[in-house]
């Protein structure tokens, strides 16, 4: 996620340099395919670029809308999850009182752990919707859960299941009472709902064919545009046709850069900074020892 408030021209150049030469070459092309080909057989119409220009101006909106909306939508389920682990940590810790069999330091090492399992989910559902294979949340797991989910396909889903059972263990043995069960199952239907809806938005593909169409339509706006300013401004239409091609190129850029919000580029959602700020939340709360540091930010541009 881009966290710098001033846009750097450097980081401008970098990412449009090579679609502002292929808008120039279009330009170059179709203004000197006019100037030697059908100068004087044929003009186009200032209306066709006009038309299709503001036809241009409501996809690429409809588009830009569309992308914002699936990125926004992801940033609050992500802050939403913030939420909620704080208050599975903060019920782990307090609900849970001692009983006859289970007292002292084992109940205390039974709430901490239900914490580390937590951070071991928040990092298996980062995995699955950044696609890699860190496997960081196994550090958090102890190997009898590792031994039961080794073989799911849903690491992070497991994990959740691993906390209902670990809390009807707790129910069972009279740690906790039914309102405190009600209490902290609550919150795990909310991690699973939070896990549904980011997995929703990584595996539903944006339509194809509205990137495609509305990139070709791009391109025949350039092409019409500089046919059609041709006669009036003669070889300057390559420079104006280049200025409005970019324009409209980088707008649409803009939209698709967002549209997968969980992909590990700089407009993404920052899930790694997420995770670790969790994760060093509901390590203090339970004072351990070795707290991990935050993320730092690339460049001081963004952070991941």
């Amino acid at each position: 996620m881009i966290i710098t408030h001033d846009i750097r021209l450097s980081r401008i150049v970098r990412g449009t340099w090579k679609n502002t030469i292929l808008v120039a070459l279009t330009c170059s092309m179709a203004y000197f395919f006019y100037r030697y080909f059908i100068q004087y057989h044929f003009e186009m119409p200032s209306i066709i670029p006009s038309i299709l220009g503001t036809a241009l101006a409501f996809f690429i909106g409809f588009n830009n809308n569309q992308s914002y909306d699936r990125w926004w939508e992801a940033r609050k389920i992500w802050g939403a999850m913030v939420n909620s682990s704080r208050t599975w940590a903060r019920h782990a810790l307090l609900f849970p009182i001692p009983t006859d069999q289970i007292k002292g330091q084992h109940l205390q090492l039974m709430k901490e752990y239900a914490i580390k399992r937590h951070i071991a989910f928040l990092y298996a559902l980062k995995e699955k919707l950044r696609g890699t294979n860190d496997h960081e949340y196994k550090k958090y797991l102890i190997q009898s859960d590792l031994d039961i989910i080794k073989n799911e396909s849903n690491i992070h889903n497991a994990i959740l299941s691993l906390q209902t059972m670990e809390l009807k263990t707790w129910r069972k043995e009279k740690l906790i009472d039914g309102f405190e069960f009600l209490e902290l199952n609550r919150e795990i239907t909310r991690f699973c709902d939070e896990m549904g809806k980011s997995e929703r938005i990584k595996n539903t593909v944006f339509p194809t064919s509205y990137n495609y169409y509305t990139k070709a339509f791009i391109w025949l706006f350039n092409i019409a545009f500089t046919l059609a300013v041709a006669p009036t401004v003669g070889w300057r239409a390559i420079l104006f046709g280049t200025i409005i091609g970019y324009v409209f190129h980088t707008i649409h850029f803009i939209g698709q850069a967002i549209l997968n919000p969980f992909e590990p580029i700089p407009t993404g959602i920052p899930l790694d900074q997420i995770t670790r700020t969790i994760e060093i939340n509901l390590l203090e709360m339970i004072h351990e020892e070795h707290i991990p540091d935050p993320v730092s930010p690339i460049n001081d541009e963004y952070v991941m």
